[in-house]
């Protein structure tokens, strides 16, 4: 499946490339030739009748992208078998196709690299890039890539340019293939860099990431009969181990292959032989000689490194490294989707509280209003009590002065009848020896009568007016009772005023313990948040650890001149072995 994908994305370029319209459709003859091209390259038989009975109701119009992967997966990608054909020779065929319509130099017309660099540039894009179409590699992949190359060319990287670049809205997500080479020609990224330079760089990374080269250069080998030393050029790659006369590779002398149960080991020195170590297969142990201590580190770092490969059954070390920065990147993006959503439902916590916040304030408001009411309300009426008082005690001193003096005047009237009393029984006295006064004594009579006539008149307005008292007095024991009457009231209407006031305190009390609960979950999230960064850091020593260096050595005299290289991991570090 790893292999089908790598091929459709080359076919998807060469097929782009045919549809001249941008229609999405190329025509049959079109696709006769790119069919029968892509069989000759991947040197499978060719049915040219295929084509034609597939698409037997449409033979005079276009056929569609859509249309063409089932006749390409029945009759070209199923009979594709790994190892018979030459990858290069494949993605060769589908560049010169789409190159020729899409590739443009700089806007002067000059090439900053060469057509064989743009072409394995375009390889290693489409190793890099995403499972999606239109193919586009994300600005994580392009840096990857650009590092790489600038590790090769030891040159120190500066990603200034590369983040202006990305910062504009329409590449955040990703650029195609035709944006990268046009950046890469137009010379901000090799400023200052020669063209050969730049060619060895990119064919190194090449070989590494594309051809699966680990590590490669001469050793020195002993033979097996003859048992002398021979320099050779060694290839180290996942499965097999192969060495050639010289770096050229055009002769081949052997291929030692590799699986989980060969091993390599570190030997003493003998044969005047300082650096050796040995690859131990199944069937034969192969001993074999670095120029120096640093180089015999570095191949038996790789060489361990190929048969973990083997071990875990994985057939390329960059694909692994491909996929887990692909699954760190999909991890960030649900970390960050997961933040967005905490954040979003953090503000909306927030928004909830000051809402409460606000009804609460609202509740306050009304209580303190309410209460600035109540309070007006009972000063009114007490002022209107204390008038009410005031003038009910006025009415009461007018009372009290009223029957003062009509009790003095009674006295009067009691001292008077006393002492008509006295002169009546004077006159009673005087009655037997004054019977002559008789006329006297009757006119007395009725004085005293007239007199009793106006003490009872007397009398009888001293009733009206204690009537009228009692009927005063009655009138304020009423309002008193009124004025309980409204006590009561307004001691009711406080009364809810404060169960009113109490619901509103637990409410508000609700609010705090959400307000918390919302906190305490804040919390349980920035954990969540330092336990997946802690995980996260984990994983990147454990990949930093798993990453090895892996660079092409170069020729050197045989006494004692050795050749350096260098491999870059994930995280653009050198790791030298």
């Amino acid at each position: 499946m790893e292999l089908r994908g790598e091929l459709l994305k080359s076919i998807w370029y060469a097929f782009t490339a045919l549809d001249v319209e941008k229609s999405g459709k190329v025509s049959k003859s079109q696709l006769k030739v790119l069919s029968h091209n892509l069989c000759t390259v991947l040197h499978i038989p060719h049915d040219p009748v295929a084509l034609e009975e597939h698409f037997r109701d449409d033979d005079d119009g276009p056929v569609s992208s859509q249309g063409y992967m089932p006749y390409l997966n029945k009759y070209i990608l199923d009979k594709v078998v790994e190892g018979v054909f030459i990858k290069e020779n494949f993605d060769e065929l589908c560049w010169t196709l789409t190159a020729k319509k899409n590739y443009k130099h700089d806007k002067n017309g000059n090439c900053t690299i060469s057509d064989r660099d743009a072409f394995r540039l375009w390889c290693l894009f489409n190793f890099l890039s995403e499972d999606r179409y239109p193919l586009m590699m994300v600005p994580d992949e392009v840096e990857y890539l650009l590092k790489k190359i600038c590790t090769e060319m030891s040159v120190e990287w500066n990603a200034g340019e590369l983040d202006e670049f990305f910062a504009q809205e329409t590449f955040q997500n990703g650029i195609t293939v035709w944006v990268f080479l046009e950046w890469v020609n137009s010379g901000r990224f090799t400023r200052g860099i020669e063209r050969e330079t730049l060619t060895m760089a990119v064919e190194e990374v090449y070989q590494e990431i594309i051809e699966d080269v680990l590590k490669q250069g001469y050793l020195w080998k002993k033979g097996q009969l003859r048992r002398n030393w021979t320099e050779r050029w060694f290839i180290l790659k996942p499965n097999t181990l192969s060495y050639y006369v010289s770096e050229d590779r055009k002769e081949r002398k052997g291929i030692i292959p590799l699986d989980r149960n060969c091993c390599v080991e570190v030997l003493s020195e003998r044969d005047g032989k300082r650096c050796m170590f040995c690859v131990k297969t199944p069937s034969r142990t192969f001993e074999m000689c670095a120029s120096d201590t640093k180089q015999r580190q570095e191949w038996t770092t790789a060489i361990q490194t190929a048969i973990r490969l083997q071990a875990e059954g994985k057939k390329s070390l960059h694909k692994d490294l491909k996929q887990k920065r692909r699954d760190q990147r999909e991890l960030r993006e649900k970390r960050r989707a997961a933040k967005e959503e905490e954040l979003q439902r953090l503000k909306q916590l927030q928004e909830e509280k000051e809402r409460k916040l606000q009804e609460l304030e609202l509740l306050k408001e009304a209580q303190r209003q309410a209460e600035t009411l109540l309070k007006e309300e009972n000063q009114r009426r007490k002022q209107q009590h204390e008038e009410m008082q005031r003038a009910l005690e006025i009415q009461l001193r007018q009372a009290e002065q009223a029957r003062a003096s009509m009790q003095a005047e009674m006295e009067l009237k009691e001292a008077e009848a006393d002492r008509q009393k006295k002169r009546i029984q004077e006159l009673e006295a005087m009655q037997k020896s004054l019977e002559e006064a008789l006329f006297a004594e009757v006119t007395a009579r009725q004085e005293e009568e007239s007199k009793r006539y106006a003490q009872t008149n007397l009398l009888t307005e001293e009733e009206e007016k204690m009537k009228e008292l009692m009927q005063l007095k009655e009138e304020q024991e009423e309002l008193i009772i009124k004025t309980e009457r409204e006590k009561q009231e307004l001691k009711q209407e406080m009364e809810s005023k404060t169960r009113i006031l109490e619901e509103a305190q637990k409410q508000l009390e609700e609010v705090r313990v959400n307000r918390q609960r919302a906190d305490q979950d804040v919390m349980a999230a920035q954990r969540k948040l330092h336990q997946a960064s802690s995980h996260v850091k984990h994983w990147n020593v454990q990949m930093n650890r798993l990453m090895h260096p892996i660079a092409p050595g170069e020729k050197r005299p045989i006494a004692g001149s050795s050749s350096t290289s260098s491999f870059r991991g994930s995280g653009g570090h050198r790791l030298e072995v």
